[in-house]
């Protein structure tokens, strides 16, 4: 799985279970009419029940620029959640889940329905709300590291023949 390459995401709720954050690569669209989502949760840790007690989330995608970030929301930092959160600027759009200021893409979501397989709970959200950040480079999670998708001008294609210019 170390080879799955994924953009790298703060998933984040709120509600009456508390607010809660964390770094994901697993989360992908599933249909766009109605708008859907999935993220997909480790379930042995009773902290992420937040997410499904309150009833929403939050996928923010990070750019570039949010290492730092992603560390915290992964845990690597040990912070508590507070702390995670004061290292950035949040609002909050329909859910009323947390969203990233500057995030590259937030889908904001109602949760439809969850599914548990294996070590992970996969939630289904209904997009209700989203927000489009500036057009930066996403953070790409690869081989356990992050990674920089290389500008579009900087990529050679060797199509076989077609010259390069």
């Amino acid at each position: 799985m170390a080879r799955f390459a994924g953009a790298v995401h703060i998933v984040t709720t709120d509600g009456e279970a508390g607010r809660r954050g964390v770094t994901i690569i697993a989360g992908c669209s599933v249909s766009d009419d109605p708008p859907t989502v999935l993220v997909c949760l480790n379930r042995h840790n009773p902290a992420n029940e937040a997410f499904v007690k309150n009833g929403n989330f939050a996928l923010n995608t990070l750019s570039d620029g949010g290492v730092e970030l992603a560390d915290a929301f992964a845990g690597f930092t040990r912070e508590s959640q507070d702390d995670r959160f004061a290292r950035a600027e949040w609002t909050v759009l329909a859910s009323g889940a947390p969203v990233l200021a500057n995030a590259a893409s937030v889908l904001d979501c109602e949760i439809e329905h969850t599914h548990d397989h294996a070590t992970h709970r996969v939630l289904f959200g209904r997009v209700t709300a989203l927000a489009i950040g500036p057009s930066l480079a996403p953070l790409i999670y690869y081989d356990r590291n992050y990674r920089q998708l290389a500008p579009a001008e900087k990529l050679s294609m060797a199509t076989p023949g077609r010259e390069s210019a």
